[in-house]
């Protein structure tokens, strides 16, 4: 028996842990214990995916969140530490790139404990951006690297990995995983009146969010495209109180809807026309889904999309949205493997038992 801690503080990792902890529940020698963060705590958002997935309520709640990025990240290394030395596990797994996941690997490792990175190897090359700096920490500090991608490979051996004390596994992407299995359970959000055609749209990241000049362009382009197709916003607690503040309204046919849980999401990715976000994570779920997607950010980690032609970017330049909108020529044949066959978790999980020793 093996008993793994698995860090926990935001939505996606929410998406990706459910993938893994089902199949975590399929062996008889792995104890998972669930800690959670509060890195990104809302009810909305939050308790309802634990819910929905049909994960384990965590056993931990750490209720850090709200403050700035060190302050955040030392009291989650503080707390963290003391759940490590309680629990003594074989292994610490972490998912993507955010403060809980950096404190995660950061205590694990101060404690000679073995950290599993799981979407390890994903290179934006922004530096100013705080997902960047965690990656690429979290990877140095890891004992066993999960690639999604065989670009995430890449990009490891660019850096010298062979190098390091750890190892490499290209296991594919636990996102794919989770789509194919929730995809039978979508349900439509109850308080969306929605006939035909729509956009869907998520605004959510700090380099938009924070920047008056680039979220003014960006609600600006949709109010655009909202005069020919509905869009739907899910809208992030950070991008209302932005809005908030800013004199571009938005357009009356810009339906604007609280936090909705995964099941929701995935109806709205698969009932959608297109996807315009600035998110990492749906930029992978629009392929999965087949949707075209248009990313509002300057660089993506998923540059095989964009490689593939169906995703393009266009950063915050309005027109470059509106153009992207009215006039590129997606791809539409999605018979590609670029993210594994579904199989992702199961392959997590093994690699995980048979290196316990």
């Amino acid at each position: 028996m093996i008993k793994v801690v698995t860090i926990l503080g935001a939505r996606p990792q929410f998406i990706k842990a459910g993938s893994v902890s089902r199949e975590i529940t399929l062996h008889n020698d792995v104890r998972e214990v669930i800690v959670h963060t509060g890195q990104h705590y809302d009810a909305n958002m939050s308790d309802v995916f634990f819910e929905e997935m049909k994960i384990p309520k965590p056993d931990y709640f750490l209720g850090i969140g709200g403050s700035s990025h060190g302050a955040m990240t030392g009291q989650m290394i503080e707390k963290i530490e003391e759940v490590l030395l309680k629990e003594k596990p074989d292994w610490v797994l972490v998912y993507g790139d955010t403060n809980s996941t950096l404190a995660g690997a950061l205590a694990a490792s101060k404690l000679h404990i073995k950290v599993a990175h799981i979407e390890a190897g994903l290179r934006s090359f922004n530096m100013k951006m705080p997902e960047e700096i965690n990656r690429i920490l979290t990877d140095r500090i890891s004992s066993i690297l999960f690639c999604p991608t065989q670009t995430a490979i890449d990009n490891l051996e660019n850096e010298g990995v062979d190098k390091w004390q750890t190892q490499v596994k290209l296991s594919g992407d636990v996102m794919q995983d989770g789509a194919l299995f929730y995809k039978e359970l979508a349900e439509k959000p109850s308080d969306l009146e929605l006939s035909g055609e729509f956009v869907l749209s998520t605004i959510h990241r700090a380099e938009n969010t924070d920047d008056e000049v680039r979220l003014t362009a960006i609600i600006e382009a949709i109010n655009e495209v909202a005069q020919t197709c509905p869009v739907v916003l899910p809208i992030h607690p950070r991008t209302k109180a932005k809005l908030e503040n800013l004199t571009v309204k938005l357009s009356v046919n810009v339906k604007v809807i609280t936090p909705v849980g995964y099941l929701n999401m995935v109806w709205l990715i698969d009932n959608c026309k297109l996807i315009m976000t600035d998110s990492g994570g749906l930029q992978k779920e629009a392929f999965f889904f087949e949707k075209p997607c248009i990313t509002l950010r300057d660089e993506t980690e998923w540059v095989e999309l964009i490689e593939h032609n169906f995703n393009i970017l266009v950063g915050a330049n309005k027109q470059a949205i509106i153009t992207a909108y009215n006039e590129h020529r997606f791809a539409n044949d999605y018979n590609v493997d670029l993210y594994g066959n579904g199989m992702a978790s199961e392959s997590i999980v093994k690699a995980l038992v048979n290196n316990d020793s």
